[in-house]
């Protein structure tokens, strides 16, 4: 290997400072994606109990694995902000970081003497990203934020799940998830800005945990603006796609199917051995098989429950019908497609010896992110980092002591 290739294989944001000073999901996560991409990302935990995350199922022999994957990539240290003494070692930590992550509520920075304004004192070129349930100003802004309450919050839930149903909402943490992902990438635009006629300042990025999902319900504001119209809960459908649905099996799998462009559609009922439906002018196109999706929905569930989901599949991808099977996790792990695109890597962990997770995504040609290894026990690195500010070991025992670190 080439010294470039060995760079290129640290990743593309090695070089860049992270403190992580985040609790739970939505602002470590964000961390994480940067670490997996090479940043030095020091995650900050409260001393004794540790981050919450670190005692969330599921659990294996008292130890949270969740953890393994949130933590990945990150030198961990101990440290309480709620302390003068803490306060001013997260300042020294500050002082050459470029990206500082924390989701307190908005004013518990600022209470601590940790705001933007003595950040960017000590360190004018310090990008701080702020993650709240409701944004830091508003009339909600006080409130706890949870990733449930702020699906609730986007409108999401409201036309998710089956109209003669309750509304749904996502099985993982959705808006915790789009949050982070959202604050990674909003923090990379403010160091981009920074370094590329910025002048070197950083500056405040201000993510709540509603606005990112709120912003992926596309063209429900101006329908709305414009139209009048309020979207209702159509189970697995879309009132301006059809047919799209899940549909059973002979054998009790499921399979998806979006076909609104006409071409797919007829490549669906030719494979099905109905092309007349495609002449059928409650069929001809995709606005008329909306408007008569239900009896069109019955014709296509009832040819999935005679046939089997491997026959389908099979069917499907020699006429290039677009289709996928519904998976869980044993499908998905089984399955050779995310073995050749490497989806699923196994990490070095210190518990378990070896565990496997979800590798790094998306995928760089040139330098590539990585994940070295898994999130490891509390306060892990403690030494060197602090050793790295010019805290010697006989200091961090007494720090120790004092409930600081």
């Amino acid at each position: 290997m080439t010294q470039s290739e060995a760079r290129a294989s640290e990743g593309p944001l090695k070089g860049l400072k992270v403190i992580d000073a985040g609790t739970m999901i939505a602002g470590p996560l964000a961390a994480t994606h940067m670490a997996d991409f090479g940043a030095d990302v020091i995650k900050i935990e409260q001393p004794g109990e540790g981050d919450s995350m670190r005692h969330w199922a599921p659990m294996k022999e008292g130890k949270s694995l969740w953890w393994k994957v949130i933590a990945r990539n990150k030198r961990l240290i101990t440290l309480s902000l709620s302390t003068k003494e803490g306060q001013e070692i997260f300042k020294s930590l500050v002082q050459d970081a470029d990206v500082v992550i924390e989701n307190y509520r908005p004013g518990t920075f600022e209470r601590w003497g940790l705001g933007y304004d003595e950040l960017a004192r000590i360190n004018r070129k310090v990008v701080l990203v702020r993650v709240s349930g409701f944004g830091q100003t508003g009339p909600y802004s006080h409130r706890g934020g949870y990733g449930t309450v702020a699906e609730c919050f986007s409108g999401a839930p409201s036309f998710t799940g089956f109209p003669d149903r309750p509304p749904t909402l996502p099985g993982f943490p959705l808006a915790d998830s789009t949050a982070a992902t959202f604050a990674a990438m909003a923090a990379m635009f403010a160091i981009y800005q920074r370094d590329q006629g910025g002048g070197g300042r950083g500056q405040v990025i201000d993510v709540s945990l509603y606005e990112p999902l709120f912003r992926l319900i596309e063209a429900q504001v101006i329908g709305f603006d414009q139209l009048g119209i309020v979207k209702t809960r159509q189970g697995n459908r879309l009132a301006e796609d059809s047919p799209r649905n899940t549909y059973e099996t002979r054998d009790g799998r499921w399979v998806g199917i979006s076909a609104s462009s006409q071409r797919t559609f007829e490549r669906l009922v030719e494979t099905m051995g109905r092309p007349e439906l495609a002449k059928d002018r409650r069929y001809a196109d995709n606005v008329t098989r909306c408007a008569h999706a239900d009896e069109l929905d019955a014709l296509i569930a009832d040819w999935f429950k005679e046939r089997d989901l491997a026959e389908i599949m099979q069917l499907f991808d020699r006429a290039n019908v677009v289709a996928g099977p519904v998976y869980d996790i044993r499908d998905i792990m089984a399955d050779p497609h995310y073995r050749a695109r490497e989806n699923i890597v196994s990490v070095p962990d210190g518990d378990f010896g070896s565990v496997r997770m979800q590798n790094v995504a998306p995928r760089f040609s040139r330098t590539p992110g990585r994940v070295r290894h898994a999130g490891g026990a509390i306060g892990a690195d403690n030494p060197e980092v602090f050793a790295g500010i010019g805290i010697g070991l006989d200091e961090q025992r007494r720090l120790a002591a004092a409930g600081v670190i």
